[in-house]
């Protein structure tokens, strides 16, 4: 069998907390990954926004910085590596306050139609704030969808909460919650199950 690469329409990517942890060893490089595969369309647009006081080059060096560090073969084709990293905005945001939030307005502006996507890449107690202040502001389009990490809440109460606050600015179709270790010791397994299951 042989796999096949499917293009993607142009979208507008915005990372909420692309300054952590979650960013720089899965979100840019799973990106680039997809990018050098040829499935971002040349009009993508991925945006950092976190608090951290940054310029656009600063974050650019940083997430090249994260490319080398957790991708290995990225250095061999630096081409790929720039045409990436040119995809690549920073705006400083205060997710519970409203510096920045008038950047990333602009930031969208004028690009209503595209797919738009706002990836929670932050603690779960931020989804409910960042959920409203896209929704006051506006962001919210009919192509827009908002991704959230695992843990939802601690427990029954807080993750309903949670779920509630997303709920007030997107429909429950286009909300997308991930886990990206969702079945790893099953998966980690795997041989010994073979091997162990005569069927």
């Amino acid at each position: 069998m042989v796999s096949r690469v499917i293009a993607v329409e142009p979208f507008d990517l915005v990372v909420f907390g692309a300054t952590g942890d979650l960013s720089q060893r899965k979100l840019l490089p799973a990106l680039f990954n997809r990018d050098r595969q040829g499935q971002l369309p040349d009009e993508a647009r991925i945006i950092g926004a976190a608090r951290k006081a940054m310029t656009q080059d600063e974050f650019r060096a940083f997430a090249r910085a994260a490319l080398a560090r957790h991708v290995k073969p990225a250095a061999d084709n630096p081409a790929e590596i720039d045409r990436f990293i040119d995809r690549l905005g920073y705006i400083t945001l205060d997710a519970t306050g409203e510096e920045g939030w008038d950047a990333l307005a602009g930031a969208l502006a004028g690009f209503e139609k595209r797919i738009r996507v706002f990836y929670l890449a932050t603690g779960p107690d931020l989804f409910g704030p960042i959920s409203g202040r896209i929704k006051a502001r506006g962001l919210v389009s009919e192509q827009s969808r908002v991704v959230v990490e695992k843990p939802i809440g601690k427990n029954g109460d807080s993750a309903r909460a949670l779920n509630d606050a997303i709920a007030q600015a997107f429909p429950e179709s286009r909300v997308y919650r991930i886990d990206h270790y969702l079945g790893k010791e099953t998966v980690q397994n795997l041989m010994a199950l073979r091997f162990a299951n005569s069927l």
